[in-house]
């Protein structure tokens, strides 16, 4: 039995339509499938059954493979063609072989190999795998107006993101602290059954949590040690129990539109909540300010070169536009320099 209740997905489309129609917006636009799709990975034909429910949903292997291409299919690079493997993979220091299988739809990858492509990508890693910056930016993001009771301040940030306190403290100064995968994800889990425990107050057991998901207690003791990774499917399970975001590769369809809807609700609110959350304002004032004092050290080339790496992360996160004019690759290119 799950810990959290399914999201109310046709409450959130609803909720979104009659905000766009008070602030003069066109609902059509901001919730047209393709729109949504790339934000969430459901395959937008899909959409209007995944908010009826009436959607089946596809084994953890189909579903991943099928984001995997998706992801690769519409985040190219400045170049407009998509992303060899062995790019991908030597990003987190992998062979491309490595996402031969994922590519393929014939296995699951590692669980530091999902993180690290959904990084490449810039897409949300999920409770248990986004680094501390991108998981207090959604947090922040999340805990504007209409959020739901909770503590405040930063001890509300540090319940929504697993992270403590001061390490919150130390992202918003723009110092997030580096913590390997591992102990990362042991730190989120016992963050989970600590601050999500029973109606009686006590933490789920590891048989309960593993037990929604077909498994054992036992396959769970490495992880609460913190003496190894689960692996995806376990993964995919404790985020599931637990009511928090799966990411872009682990998310249901469910979970992942009911991420891409409220995203589109922050947009729609992002004015009003950069005036009534400062903490927002001030992670992009470091931002901006860090960037700015190490870019003014650079030279002209080392200008041309940040030029050219930008290019290439908005290229990852579907923000630059395909090229045209003279020199446009053809369709056909784009496998060219693909590895297995």
């Amino acid at each position: 039995m799950r810990a959290a209740k399914r999201p109310d997905l046709a409450g959130l489309w609803h909720g979104v339509e009659e905000l766009c129609r008070a602030r003069g917006r066109c609902p059509g636009q901001l919730l047209d499938p393709q729109r949504l799709g790339h934000l969430c990975g459901v395959e937008p034909a899909l959409i209007p059954a995944v908010v009826a429910g009436t959607s089946s949903e596809e084994p953890l292997e189909r579903r991943v493979h099928r984001r995997f291409l998706r992801l690769r299919a519409t985040r190219r690079d400045k170049h407009g063609r998509e992303w060899p493997l062995a790019a991908i993979a030597d990003d987190f220091d992998a062979p491309g072989a490595s996402l031969g299988p994922l590519n393929a739809g014939t296995g699951l990858p590692r669980l530091g190999h999902a993180a690290g492509v959904q990084r490449f990508f810039g897409v949300h890693a999920g409770f248990l795998l986004a680094d501390a910056k991108s998981a207090v930016e959604r947090a922040l993001a999340l805990a504007g107006p209409g959020a739901p009771d909770g503590p405040a301040g930063l001890e509300r940030l540090s319940y929504l993101t697993g992270i403590a306190p001061p390490d919150i403290r130390l992202t918003l100064d723009g110092r997030p602290p580096r913590v390997p995968l591992k102990e990362q994800v042991h730190q989120r889990f016992e963050h989970l059954r600590r601050t999500r425990p029973r109606a009686d107050g006590h933490p789920y057991s590891l048989s309960a949590i593993a037990r929604s998901f077909d498994a054992s207690g036992q396959s769970l003791t490495r992880v609460a040690q913190g003496e190894g990774l689960p692996n995806l499917a376990a993964a995919a399970g404790i985020q599931r129990f637990y009511g928090v975001e799966g990411g872009f590769l682990l998310a249901e369809d469910t979970e992942a539109l009911a991420g891409a809807l409220t995203a589109v609700r922050c947009e729609l609110e992002a004015a009003e909540r950069e005036e009534e959350n400062p903490m927002l304002a001030v992670l992009r004032a470091h931002d901006v300010r860090s960037i700015v004092t190490r870019a003014g050290r650079l030279s002209p080339r080392g200008w041309k070169s940040l030029a050219d790496h930008l290019d290439d992360l908005l290229a990852r996160e579907g923000q630059l536009g395909p090229p045209t004019g003279p020199g446009t690759p053809l369709a056909g290119d784009a496998a060219e320099g693909e590895s297995a």
